[in-house]
């Protein structure tokens, strides 16, 4: 099948890995991630890369070049290219989002269970 579908709100629940990659097209990539509390995505600028992300659940907060935002079920942050950024779990339940990236930023099946298997995987971004 050309393209993918799939009930998103779902997928995202139910994912229990830190980073999951779901599908890669030509220009974008669809990828799901569980945060634990107390964690972060990690600080970091993706100089080519657009990123869209949406909460499913949870409690946290977006920092984009230094400002804080309070992020919880329903937010979608976009983080335009050069932009240094972070996602941070402040709650006390798993932090539920999907993010696209255009370009994709991830290898295609990339599956990162924990966010020290991420950090150590020097191959994660194409």
């Amino acid at each position: 099948m050309s393209g993918y579908i799939a009930n998103i709100e779902d997928k995202t629940a139910e994912n229990e890995y830190f980073r999951e990659v779901l599908f890669t097209a030509p220009h974008s990539q669809l990828v799901v991630m569980s945060i634990a509390p107390g964690e972060d995505i990690g600080e970091e600028v993706h100089d080519l890369v657009d990123q869209f992300l949406r909460i499913e659940s949870g409690e946290g907060k977006a920092i984009l070049d230094g400002e804080e935002t309070s992020l919880s079920d329903g937010y979608c942050v976009v983080v335009p290219a050069g932009t240094r950024h972070n996602i941070i779990n402040t709650g006390s339940s798993a932090l539920k989002l999907y993010t696209i990236y255009s370009p994709a930023n991830h290898p295609d099946g990339t599956i990162h269970k924990t966010k020290a298997e991420a950090l150590a995987d020097e191959d994660d971004h194409v």
